[in-house]
C-alpha cells in the first residue's frame, strides 16, 4: 500500500524540502500520478511550477498530458538549470520525462529541495532494452519517496514494468506512443528480445 507523503505546508516558515521520484515503464501511470499530485498541491494553495524537456512534443508543446488525455500546463525546458532560473519562489516543483534530461537534473533537484522545495519528478526508470534509463537511478537514489507503477502487459495482461520497442530502432531516446512501444511483463519482454 502506498501512503503518499505529506504535503509541505505553506505557513511553515522553514519549509523541508523533499524528492519524490514516480517511475516505471511506458504506460504505467506515472504523469497521471505527477498531475494529481500537483493538482493536490495546487488544492493546498501551494505554488507550482511545472517542467518538461522541450523534446517532448508528443502531446503538446506546453502542457504535459498523460496518456489518458489528462493535462496541466507546463514550462518546456531544454536544460535541466533552467529549471533553477525559471522555478522562482514556489513550494513544489514538477518535472515530467525526467529521463530525458542530462545529468545535471540530479545536482538541479537537490539544490531545489535543499531551498525548502517539495520536487516532484516522473520518468522511466529503464530504456527500452530493460537497462536503467540515466539519470533515473541516481534521482531514485537521492529522493525520500519513490513510487514504481506497473502497467499491463499488453501481450498476456499480467503486471508490466517492461517498455518494449516495437521497431528494431536502435537510439535510445525515441518518442513515440503504441505504435512505438508497448508495456511488458519480464516474461514477455524477454522472450521478445530473444
Amino acid at each position: 500500500m502506498f501512503i503518499e507523503p505529506s504535503p509541505i505546508s505553506r505557513k511553515n516558515s522553514e519549509q523541508k524540502g523533499q524528492i519524490e521520484v514516480i517511475c516505471g515503464s511506458m504506460f504505467s501511470g506515472k504523469t497521471e500520478e505527477l498531475i494529481r499530485r500537483l493538482t493536490r498541491a495546487r488544492l493546498a494553495k501551494q505554488q507550482v511550477e511545472i517542467f518538461k524537456p522541450s523534446v517532448d512534443t508528443r502531446y503538446h508543446d506546453t502542457h504535459v498530458v498523460s496518456h489518458n488525455e489528462t493535462s496541466i500546463r507546463s514550462t518546456p525546458v531544454s536544460f535541466a538549470g533552467d529549471i533553477l532560473l525559471l522555478s522562482g519562489t514556489c513550494d513544489v516543483v514538477g518535472i515530467d520525462e525526467a529521463q530525458f534530461f542530462d545529468e545535471e537534473i540530479v545536482r538541479v533537484v537537490q539544490l531545489l529541495a535543499n531551498q525548502g522545495k517539495r520536487v516532484i519528478l516522473a520518468g522511466l526508470d529503464m530504456d527500452f532494452e530493460g537497462k536503467p534509463f540515466d539519470p533515473m537511478p541516481k534521482l531514485m537514489a537521492i529522493a525520500e519517496y519513490v513510487t514504481k507503477v506497473q502497467a499491463i502487459c499488453m501481450k498476456c495482461g499480467d503486471l508490466a514494468a517492461f517498455s518494449y520497442r516495437l521497431s528494431a530502432a536502435k537510439e535510445k531516446v525515441m518518442l513515440g506512443e503504441k505504435d512505438n512501444y508497448e508495456a511488458r511483463c519480464r516474461k514477455c519482454f524477454h522472450e521478445e528480445q530473444g
